[in-house]
């Protein structure tokens, strides 16, 4: 037994980290049930409003994130590895980031109407969302609960499938039927945000099996 593990016996782990990644967690589902309705908005105003809810919620999730860091500086023993929980606590803040970057640029863009694979990618990324914040309390146990989490991060995988497939109809349907390069130009950027977004929930199902395989 090394020094560290010795210690792990010895010294009380900071459990802080816990109820923060269930903040992490259940904000990112909030940010995507407002993508969700984003993407059926159906004037100016709604698409305004649901902009702004995702803004804040991204704002929310990188207060979170930012909290992980500072506790991870003050955290002596941690329960995993320091590495693996600021990296899962930034790959959890980069898919809020990605859905605000696709927000943003639904604001910014004003495209003439979203595709219907933005709604379809939106719903998977619900769904992502749902299963990562299924996740963050089963860590508190993450011993006892290692057949839950691998079925989680197995969902997500193929989730991320299924929203590749979206993806790739998306893209295909633009540069088959739109003939305003412009606004190919537009609603390719905002597809490629949110498929951005949904490759960052996969991370965070891999960091979820490294700490799973680390515990091992």
């Amino acid at each position: 037994m090394n020094f560290d593990r010795i210690l792990k016996v010895f010294v009380p782990k900071e459990y802080a980290f816990f109820p923060m990644f269930e903040e992490g967690g259940r904000v990112l589902v909030s940010g995507t049930e407002s993508l969700i309705k984003l993407s059926t908005a159906g004037t100016a105003d709604m698409m305004d409003q649901y902009i702004t809810e995702i803004k804040k919620f991204e704002k929310e999730g990188d207060v979170v994130a930012n909290r992980i860091f500072a506790q991870l500086n003050k955290s002596f023993i941690t329960p995993f590895d320091r590495e693996d929980i600021h990296t899962l606590a930034t790959r959890i803040d980069d898919v809020l980031d990605n859905i605000n970057t696709a927000a943003q640029r639904i604001k910014l863009y004003k495209p003439k109407k979203l595709p219907q694979e933005v709604a379809e990618v939106a719903k998977i990324l619900f769904q992502l969302g749902s299963l990562i914040n299924k996740a963050m309390p089963e860590l508190r146990h993450a011993d006892k609960h290692r057949e839950s989490i691998y079925r989680i991060c197995e969902e997500i995988h193929e989730l991320e499938k299924k929203a590749d497939h979206y993806y790739s109809l998306g893209i295909s349907a633009l540069f088959e039927n739109e003939k305003d390069i412009a606004e190919l130009i537009k609603l390719k950027d905002i597809l490629a945000s949110l498929e951005k977004a949904v490759n960052k929930a996969e991370d965070v199902a891999d960091t979820l099996r490294t700490l799973l395989i680390k515990m091992a």
